[in-house]
């Protein structure tokens, strides 16, 4: 296998599923660690969400578990247990989305694995912070974006609360615990020494939630309302032009303001005292975003486009995901492309969005079929054949073959 990326020579055991964990993974494989996904025999509950061609590889699964490399192990059995034992011997992290209790009853708390790695970093994308009252409790998307505030935010936007209509929770902390896991790894190979990293969902998606909202309660007492009201005014959305599109616009300080009022023909806007200047705005802002939905409904997306671009006011046109999949810059820088997966087909892939100057990061190979490296993976943690057979045989570990009952038919 071809690794490439700063992470090359990192070994992650995976033992996420859903979106969450898979989530940090993909970053880490992205970056060029060598991500082995440890799955039981039904797999990742996240194969099955989302259209699929063949069942166990949805969508979903497919756009997060590129660069990584699946093995079946059933962890509850001692031949699939002694199997982890023996990889964890041989990795850099251990990677788990698991409450910290189900780590410990299968006999892989941090204690037990610093025991066999003592360089290892142990980290942990759990739902709460262990030292809470919350510690135990199961965790999803909804349950933190309703915990932290985030669907309190849309009623005062639609009427009621309102869930986010993506998985936002989930992957804002993948993102902040692949951060935690490097800085580990940084750590680690500055000092030699490993450690637990546990990155709670509920705190750290508060985080991103009330540095914006807390508003007057960041003060004790508060000093006014919590909520930025700007982003949550219902008529701060993109706006319907005279065809029917609809584009959005960031117009902010002064300098747009008085260029946009000059586009739209209504230049007296700019000195009106009203309008005037930031405070101005801020203080009329309802009034000021309806009027805009005014103004754009009088003229073409295309129009209002190419006079807002040459008048260097932000301005876009509204995309679906689908829209966005064919927009010509991600075309164009490559982010976006048609990639052949040996089972799957032809799919469209979302590649790696940073530019490096050296080491660059790539998409290396698909994700990967349920159990597709079992025998591989066994080899490379120093199994003998005949232990690779006993094992398959037991049941202990599952390659591809014995899976299709499970994934279907290729």
């Amino acid at each position: 296998m071809t690794v490439s990326g700063p992470l090359d020579g990192v070994r992650v055991l995976d033992l996420t599923s859903n979106v969450m964990g898979p989530f940090a993974s993909l970053h880490l494989a992205d970056m060029g660690a060598d991500v082995w996904k440890i799955e039981s025999g039904c797999g990742d509950t996240i194969r099955r969400v989302g259209p699929a061609r063949n069942v166990g590889m949805s969508s979903n699964f497919l756009h997060l578990n590129r660069n990584k490399r699946s093995i079946v192990l059933d962890l509850k059995s001692e031949g699939g247990a002694s199997v982890l034992r023996r990889m964890i011997a041989g990795a850099d992290v251990f990677l788990y989305s698991m409450r910290p209790k189900a780590m410990r009853s299968l006999g892989f708390s941090y204690d037990d694995v610093r025991e066999i790695n003592p360089r290892i970093v142990y980290a942990g994308a759990v739902g709460f912070g262990q030292s809470g009252p919350y510690a135990d409790r199961p965790a999803y998307d909804d349950l933190i974006q309703a915990a932290s505030g985030m669907a309190a935010l849309q009623n005062r936007k639609v009427g009621s609360p309102e869930f986010v209509a993506t998985p936002i929770a989930d992957r804002v902390v993948g993102i902040s615990t692949a951060m935690a896991v490097s800085a580990a790894l940084y750590h680690r190979n500055v000092t030699g020494v490993g450690q637990e990293v546990q990155v709670p969902m509920f705190e750290t998606f508060a985080q991103l939630v009330l540095g914006d909202h807390l508003w007057g309660h960041s003060f004790d007492p508060p000093i006014g309302d919590w909520g930025y009201a700007r982003t949550m005014n219902p008529d701060r959305r993109p706006y319907r032009t005279k065809d029917g599109r609809y584009v959005a616009v960031s117009i902010y300080i002064d300098k747009h303001w008085r260029s946009f009022f000059q586009v739209a023909g209504r230049p007296d806007l700019a000195d009106h005292p009203k309008f005037v200047d930031v405070h101005a705005r801020a203080e009329n802002m309802p009034e000021l975003l309806r009027l805009l939905s005014d103004i754009f409904s009088t003229r073409p997306a295309d129009e209002w486009l190419a006079d807002l671009a040459a008048a260097d006011v932000p301005a876009i046109e509204t995309n679906t995901p689908a829209g966005a999949l064919d927009d010509p810059h991600l075309r164009q820088t490559g982010f976006s492309f048609v990639e052949v997966h040996p089972s799957e087909g032809r799919i469209n892939s979302l590649g790696i969005p940073q530019a490096w100057s050296s080491c660059a990061p790539a998409v290396r190979h698909p994700a990967p079929r349920l159990g597709e490296h079992s025998v591989q993976l066994l080899r490379e943690a120093g199994v003998s054949e005949g232990e690779i057979g006993t094992l398959l045989a037991s049941g202990a570990v599952t390659d591809e073959l014995g899976q299709r009952d499970v994934v279907g038919a290729r």
